[in-house]
């Protein structure tokens, strides 16, 4: 346990983000996984899920959870995803 003041501050805060992050990448791992499981399915929501699975990943990158290129990767594999599937 910290003693000085500011650093049990920091501890705080470090918890509240570690919350929001944790937040955040669950948020676009669970729109991911809804949107495989729309293409598995044939389903025809799967492009407006795709939009919603790549607008979770560049929040995620905005707020620094994930770096640009895995937020770029992860992107591109929905996309070839998207295209492959007859939707």
């Amino acid at each position: 346990m910290p003693n000085i003041k500011s650093a049990e501050k920091r501890v705080k805060i470090i918890k509240k983000k570690t919350l929001r992050n944790n937040m955040i990448k669950s948020g676009y791992r669970t729109a991911i996984k809804k949107f495989e499981t729309a293409i598995a399915s044939g389903d025809k929501e799967a492009k407006n899920l795709f939009i919603d699975a790549t607008r979770k990943v560049d929040q995620a990158c905005s707020k620094g959870v994930i770096k640009k290129n895995t937020a770029s990767r992860k992107k591109s594999r929905l996309s070839k995803l998207l295209n492959t599937a007859n939707v």
